[in-house]
């Protein structure tokens, strides 16, 4: 036993020791000491005292090979796993960057090396590599839909300067293969007011919207943000664009085994798009588009083809956008910058992937 404080009547207050006979000193000691053994660069290791969200062993071997690596000129990368781990821990939490455990390192370099490889596109690298070797494996389901949702954005995503972003290396300078390509310099999108940092005006306040397609197993394939007003049918070809799953012979495969889509997305421009590319699609007839074609008779064509049991699977997009927005940087927008808020929403699809 050993003394506390004195209680307001003058007896001292007894306060038992800790169980194993650790003091505080020593419990503080052992929870700062795991972390510090983690410096080493590309160090496996994995601590029992890190947080739930953290990378786990088998997760952090499947991003490491893909991680870019020192040019041996310009210095060297802080311990990419312990940064990557602080950026999940804000985007799962939504926390201000300053208020970053100590444990993850300096909250500069947290938040530089997300907007670094937001604006550089290493995220999205990522996304891909990850999204290829489930592919070499057989566990896409290509059977994808497309849908959109709107999310609020706080106050303090306004406020963006107007200038553009300042401009970044293009691309990894070098990877774990040890070629290196020039520090091309590239500018990230932005600049110009709320519009183009992807805010749109509402009653409510700023908005933003994701627009996503998601393959049959719930996980999100491409990403775009646009401004919360933007409609749905516009960023339709967009989002199919951005399908890029990497295969280790030939070019990488763009093309879904079928699509399926809301109301939303029933019009002409998207049905001929899609027939274009030979891509079978489930998509809803409008009410008015169907009384249209009623009064032109004959002149009004058949109607679109529709599967009811493929258009089932479509709540795979829904279920998707409710995985990404358990991510409170996610469901909340914080970013100031569209393409940092992408690239947080990059992220949270990434970590989907690794643990679907």
């Amino acid at each position: 036993m050993r003394a506390g404080r004195v209680s307001s009547m003058g007896a001292p207050r007894v306060v038992p020791k800790p169980a194993g006979g650790a003091t505080d000193l020593e419990d503080l000691t052992a929870t700062r000491a795991c972390p510090v053994d983690r410096v080493t660069l590309g160090s496996p290791a994995r601590c029992p005292g890190m947080g739930r969200g953290d990378l786990t062993d088998a997760e952090w071997e499947q991003l490491r090979p893909f991680l870019p690596v020192s040019n041996r000129r310009c210095g060297r990368w802080r311990d990419h796993r312990q940064v990557i781990d602080g950026i999940l821990h804000r985007i799962r939490t939504g926390a201000h960057w300053r208020d970053l455990p100590e444990r993850f390192g300096p909250w500069k370099t947290v938040y530089e090396r997300h907007r670094l490889w937001s604006a550089d596109g290493t995220w999205e690298y990522l996304l891909q590599q990850i999204q290829a070797a489930a592919d070499a494996d057989g566990e896409v389901d290509w059977d994808i839909s497309v849908d959109s949702t709107t999310v609020r954005a706080h106050q303090h995503a306004a406020g963006a300067r107007i200038a553009p972003p300042a401009p970044v290396p293009k691309g990894r300078t070098q990877r774990t293969d040890g070629r290196s390509s020039p520090a091309e310099l590239v500018r990230p999108p932005g600049g110009g007011g709320a519009g183009a940092e992807g805010l749109g005006r509402s009653r409510g306040g700023f908005t933003a919207k994701i627009h996503l397609s998601a393959d049959g197993r719930c996980r999100p394939l491409s990403l775009l943000i646009t401004e919360g007003q933007r409609a749905d049918c516009t960023q339709f070809e967009a989002v199919l664009g951005k399908i890029r799953v990497p295969r280790p012979v030939g070019r990488p495969r763009r093309k879904p085994g079928s699509v399926a889509a809301d109301k939303a997305y029933s019009n002409s421009l998207i049905r001929r798009y899609l027939r274009r590319r030979g891509i079978s699609h489930t998509i809803p007839e409008k009410s008015d588009s169907q009384a249209a074609r009623r009064r032109k008779g004959s002149r009004g064509g058949r109607p679109p083809g529709f599967d009811a049991e493929r258009y089932k699977k479509r709540n795979t997009v829904e279920r998707a956008i409710n995985k990404l927005k358990q991510f409170r940087a996610v469901a909340t927008r914080y970013d100031k910058r569209c393409y940092i808020y992408l690239g947080t929403t990059t992220v949270a699809a990434l970590v989907i992937w690794l643990r679907s």
